[in-house]
């Protein structure tokens, strides 16, 4: 995409922002980031993101000036546009199931923030033994590793990073109760935490930000 320019409009915190920056290092790309205060948003944000939300992603090619949203479709629209090195597989069945997966990271991230949110311990148990449960079909469905569909970097393994950042951060073992036993799984967090691509995701202040969001949320794990 050497003729186009790309601005990343984001939060520090989002994970959705993060796997779009993930794509874009994977794929070598050079892109501007500007961050947005999503409780204060500005007025030229809320007339360009129809839903209030990151990320977004402003594409300017030869004098025009296009916006894209939701993370989903600009992970597309940065594979497409750039199909090497691939992030999606070749077979259009096994293509489809990446597709489907990367559906049920989003519902696994939904579970692990409410967990790590949580202020109350009758809702961190619930939404532990979720996120577990979804680790497992994890688990039980990917190749042996060290990514989800095997030896290559997908974007199933964009999606799912920033769910394992979090726990990365927190310090939380291999043997707590959410990983016990979950080998796959295990060494998947662990090949991830040393991509590269993923570490550059977030900024170096990321892991204070995270703790302070806790904090501020009064999370039994602050």
């Amino acid at each position: 995409m050497p003729q186009k320019q790309m601005t990343l409009v984001s939060h520090p915190l989002c994970p959705f922002v993060q796997r779009v920056a993930i794509a874009f290092y994977e794929k070598g790309n050079s892109f501007e980031r500007i961050n947005v205060d999503l409780r204060n948003k500005p007025d030229w944000f809320i007339a360009i993101s129809p839903t209030g939300k990151v990320p977004l992603l402003k594409v300017f090619d030869n004098g025009r000036e296009s916006v894209l949203f939701e993370g989903v479709a600009i992970c597309e629209y940065v594979e497409d546009v750039q199909p090497q090195p691939a992030l999606h597989p070749s077979d259009a069945l096994e293509r489809a199931q990446h597709r489907a997966w990367i559906e049920f990271a989003s519902a696994t991230l939904s579970d692990a923030w409410e967990f790590l949110n949580a202020s109350h311990h009758e809702t961190a148990s619930a939404k532990g033994v979720a996120f577990r449960k979804k680790l497992e079909r994890f688990d039980a469905a990917m190749a042996d590793g060290p990514y989800f569909g095997g030896k290559d970097f997908s974007m199933v393994d964009a999606a799912v990073a920033p769910i394992f950042r979090y726990f990365d951060i927190l310090a939380f073992e291999s043997t707590h109760p959410v990983f016990d036993g979950l080998q796959r799984v295990g060494n998947w967090r662990r090949a991830l935490a040393q991509r590269p691509s993923i570490r550059a995701a977030v900024a170096e202040d990321y892991a204070t930000r995270f703790r302070q969001h806790l904090h501020d949320q009064k999370a039994l794990l602050a």
